[in-house]
């Protein structure tokens, strides 16, 4: 069976052929490109493994490439070099054989052959090759029938699973990455040894588990990732927080929804409608908080009261302990876990303009974003229940776009500024230029002022005179 090679990469190939003939080296295409191509899957890594000098072979095809090669980054203590040429990444590899200790997922390493290099591949469908030299250049070489576990849609090692996982426990997470992300099954025996193995997870180092953990969340239907780490006792060693949402707890005849399997639920709505990594995220996180705010009203039933504001404060330490970066996009997560409550709230009969200029204000750029975070949050299996919950979801947008319309609030800052405020009065920077800052904002908010310099100015004043202020002679 030969690879279906398109123009374009028969092309390349042949370079890369040329350089390794030159350097008296074998070279092969492996791994993901060639899985990937069996399964009509556009794919830009491609991964080359030789017989020689990998880093030697990168920089001989560098400079048959010529120009268009650019980036060549050699890394001799792995024995790798990667080339980015036109859009795709070229990855150079020499054929190696591995052996692990016990307390490490670094390998010794040596040189090897081609079978060696496939051996020590993490599964059968990533150990694929093809010869891009002689007579049967682009014809499979498949030595675990990793052909037959593509049409089985299987994830399954090409060694024992355990020693697998014993020596690579990352492999546990790539494992349920790929499943989640082919939509494949992981063979029996495979997924006992991941949870036989789980513990082992504690060596690899975070930024690599996040890296995953971010694929899986990336996947077309990410829960089927979760539920395997759910089952396989990796989450509640990797993501404590979200396995502690399992359950629902009864009392004098009050009961509430699990709140792990609403979570996953909200999260496969939202990646209907959306790439974005940090928008899933806070599909993940906006009920985290929920068993540290769980309350029994007598009466009422349970309740989670603030669960929204704690929730906001988990993010951050969530995000620090999973080497998330603390940047805009974990404070992105955060601003929309903290309002995800907000439009809902806004349901009722008579939605008053300014709860909805509120909502705009704190809302800002993000507030598409909340709406589709709150529109996925709609889980209900009750068919009449979710048809109201989003006809109210319907009244809220059509109610900010006339508030949007009319008073452009998006975005919107106060149009007296703290400069003015101190220029006026005289004063420093400090606590009253706050207050009489947010006398104003609040002000306009609510309807009591237009976003009106003049006006915002003669309120400012008299704001400054409650205050024992007057306005300095210029």
């Amino acid at each position: 069976m030969k690879l279906d090679i398109t123009p374009s990469e028969k092309e390349l190939f042949e370079v890369i052929r040329l350089a390794a003939d030159l350097l008296h080296q074998d070279v092969y295409v492996v791994g993901g490109f060639v899985r990937d191509r069996l399964l009509g899957i556009p794919c830009k890594d491609m991964d080359f493994v030789t017989t020689g000098d990998g880093p030697d072979l990168a920089e001989k095809v560098s400079q048959l490439l010529g120009p268009e090669a650019s980036e060549l980054s050699v890394f001799k203590t792995f024995g790798t070099a990667m080339i980015r040429y036109r859009d795709l990444e070229l990855e150079f590899v020499g054929a190696r054989k591995e052996s692990y200790s016990s307390d490490s997922r670094k390998p010794s390493v040596e040189q090897g052959t081609l079978r060696d290099d496939q051996l020590r591949r993490d599964f059968t469908i990533n150990a694929l090759a093809a010869s891009l030299q002689g007579e049967d250049r682009y014809t499979l070489i498949d030595p675990f029938n990793g052909v037959n576990d593509l049409t089985k849609k299987l994830i399954i090692t090409p060694l024992d699973p355990a020693q697998t996982f014993s020596d690579d426990p990352l492999r546990m997470m790539r494992a349920i990455r790929f499943a989640s992300q082919l939509g494949f099954q992981i063979d029996p025996e495979t997924l006992d040894a991941i949870s036989a193995m789980r513990d082992r997870i504690s060596i690899v180092s975070m930024e690599r588990i996040s890296y995953e953990l971010n694929k899986i969340i990336l996947s077309p239907v990410p829960s089927k990732g979760f539920l395997l780490l759910e089952k396989t006792g990796l989450l509640k060693i990797i993501f404590p927080e979200l396995e502690a949402m399992k359950g629902v707890e009864q009392y004098e005849g009050y009961g509430h929804k699990d709140n792990f399997y609403h979570t996953l639920q909200v999260l496969d709505n939202i990646s209907e409608s959306t790439y974005n990594l940090w928008l899933r995220w806070s599909a993940i996180l906006h009920d985290i908080a929920k068993p540290a705010t769980k309350r029994f009203e007598p009466g009422h039933g349970w309740t989670f009261h603030g669960h929204e504001v704690v929730g906001a404060n988990m993010t951050a330490k969530i995000f620090r302990r999973l080497k998330l970066p603390m940047d805009e996009k974990m404070k992105y997560v955060q601003q929309l876990v903290r309002l995800h409550l907000r439009p809902i709230a806004l349901v009722q009969d008579e939605i008053s303009d300014s709860a909805i200029r509120r909502l705009l204000y704190d809302a800002g750029d993000d507030l598409d974003d909340l709406m589709t975070l709150c529109k996925a949050d709609i889980t209900s299996k009750n068919p009449d229940r979710v048809a109201r919950y989003l006809r109210n979801y319907e009244q809220v947008i059509s109610r900010l776009r006339d508030v949007e319309d009319r008073d452009h609030l998006r975005n919107w800052q106060p149009p007296v500024t703290g400069e003015i405020i101190m220029a006026t009065f005289g004063i420093r920077p400090g606590r009253l230029v706050g207050e009489i800052k947010t006398a104003i904002r609040e002000a306009i908010l609510d309807g009591v002022l237009e976003s009106d310099y003049d006006q915002a100015f003669a309120f400012m004043i008299n704001e400054g005179r409650k205050h024992g202020l007057e306005p300095v002679q210029s």
